[in-house]
């Protein structure tokens, strides 16, 4: 399948039992019926993620950890390409 936005040949991948399509050009993610529905399941079921520490770090500034996106738990490891 091409990406809808660029024309590149989506690459599909599992991510933790759900199939999901992704243009390694764009980043753009495309689901195919149903799997929005057992994404949201998943991250319903899995537990809150527990509070962040409190420093006087930003969340860049913080040594030794990643920039990650605002979405969390479940989600963010869903989208980590």
């Amino acid at each position: 399948m091409q990406c809808p936005i660029d024309g590149t040949q989506l690459v599909m991948t599992d991510r933790q039992g759900v199939e999901i399509d992704y243009c390694p050009q764009c980043c753009g993610v495309w689901l195919d019926r149903g799997e929005l529905d057992k994404i949201i399941e998943r991250n319903a079921a899995s537990p809150a993620p527990p509070p962040p520490p409190r420093e006087s770090y930003t969340r860049e500034e913080r040594p030794g950890r990643k920039k990650k996106s605002n979405i969390g738990g479940f989600l963010d490891d869903l989208f980590d390409f």
